[in-house]
């Protein structure tokens, strides 16, 4: 007797566009397999063009090295604070103490789900009084949610520290009109294979200035001075994108904006069949926010029913997540200073990311929902 094999339905997995093979193909017809080449600058400048606001971008091999590079870039070193959006992934903290420095971690507000104003001044002031300045503050716009951003950089200005805004999950997102990213002193995207495009494996530092962007380059390619032998005179770090997977990027900026609009359909998807249950509530957009939805998420009433709802997903051959584990839970971090109120350990408790690929069909989106309506019964 046959078993049948349910369809499996990830996540958040990658969705090619059609062009990307054209120009890998290119890549090796003209024998460009190196972290250079004209796959590299033609990504570079269609993030720019994309992220507008005067951006510079410097493609390297992830979002976690685009962080360290621009702590760095900021002058972090031993024995610093940074701040750092507690309710996130380790990617976004992991830098700060590659570096030497401490991460002082900062709750969420529940409006969004990002980093707390009340909560970062009063972190500030508390560094303050001990004697001690934060260097940076990263900030995250977690989901694709846009963080608070007038509130959160007006404190940072206040004060005279640098933002670094982690739009890992935020690519195709805007904040009253300007896109994720441009508000920043420096900006952070990520192309993992989860992310809304992908190079399979990439990122990208965002430098207001042309400079900057150099600079961040010297040190993505091991900070090589300028002579005819290997000279080195400041520690670099081996960075920067490969020409191959830059083509990757390439053919993925070209069918962005269809790639939100796919997300964006698959969150209004589920609100309209889910939304008249009891047990569910969504992340609605603040005024002037407008996520890319990059991956919906929905909390429910309990850990109890939460895992009751993944587990059924997972037992019909359907990938679902809880949302992040706050930093300030990590047994990594359980030394580190931290100002909490309680939101981003509730949403983690109780919150369930489901499928959100753009390749998801109106099937599929049936089948997700009629399996949690079933269990909600």
């Amino acid at each position: 007797m046959e078993t049948t094999v349910l369809k499996k339905i990830w996540l958040s997995p990658p969705h090619m566009g059609g062009s990307e093979e054209t120009y890998v193909k290119q890549a090796f017809e003209t024998n460009w397999i190196a972290p250079l080449g004209p796959n590299v600058q033609h990504f570079e400048k269609s993030i720019e063009d994309f992220i507008g606001n005067n951006a510079h971008a410097a493609c390297l091999s992830s979002g976690t090295g685009a962080i360290h590079l621009a702590l760095e870039l900021l002058g972090v070193g031993q024995g610093d604070e940074v701040i750092c959006q507690s309710f996130t992934f380790a990617a976004s903290a992991n830098p700060i103490t590659y570096l030497g420095a401490e991460p002082i971690f900062v709750d969420s507000e529940a409006e969004t789900w990002n980093i707390s104003p009340v909560l970062l001044e009063k972190a500030i002031k508390d560094r303050l009084a001990k004697g001690i300045k934060p260097k940076a503050i990263v900030a995250v716009h977690l989901y694709g949610m846009p963080y608070k951003v007038d509130e959160v950089h007006a404190i940072a200005r206040n004060y005279d520290i640098p933002v670094i805004e982690d739009s890992a999950e935020a690519l195709g997102s805007s904040y009253r009109g300007f896109n994720c990213g441009s508000f920043g002193d420096f900006g952070i995207l990520s192309f993992n294979g989860n992310k809304i495009i992908t190079t399979s494996g990439g990122g990208a530092l965002l430098c207001k200035f042309q400079s900057t962007k150099e600079k961040a380059v010297f040190l993505s390619t091991q900070a090589r001075d300028e002579a005819p032998h290997y000279q080195h005179s400041k520690i670099g770090y081996n960075y920067r994108m490969s020409n191959v997977l830059a083509g990757i990027g390439r053919g993925q900026m070209e069918v962005l904006k269809d790639r939100v609009e796919a997300r964006r359909y698959n969150f209004d998807f589920y609100k309209e069949h889910l939304s008249g249950l009891p047990e569910i509530k969504f992340l609605h957009e603040p005024e002037g926010s407008y996520s890319n939805r990059w991956l919906t998420c929905v909390l429910t009433p309990s850990f109890k029913i939460r895992e009751k709802l993944r587990l059924a997903l997972e037992t019909e051959n359907i990938e679902s997540r809880p949302l992040w584990k706050p930093m300030h839970l990590q047994p990594v971090f359980e030394k580190s200073t931290s100002f909490v109120n309680g939101v981003s350990e509730d949403l983690f408790n109780s919150g369930l990311c489901l499928p959100s690929g753009s390749s998801l069909e109106v099937k599929d989106l049936v089948r997700i929902c009629g399996i949690i309506k079933n269990e909600l019964k």
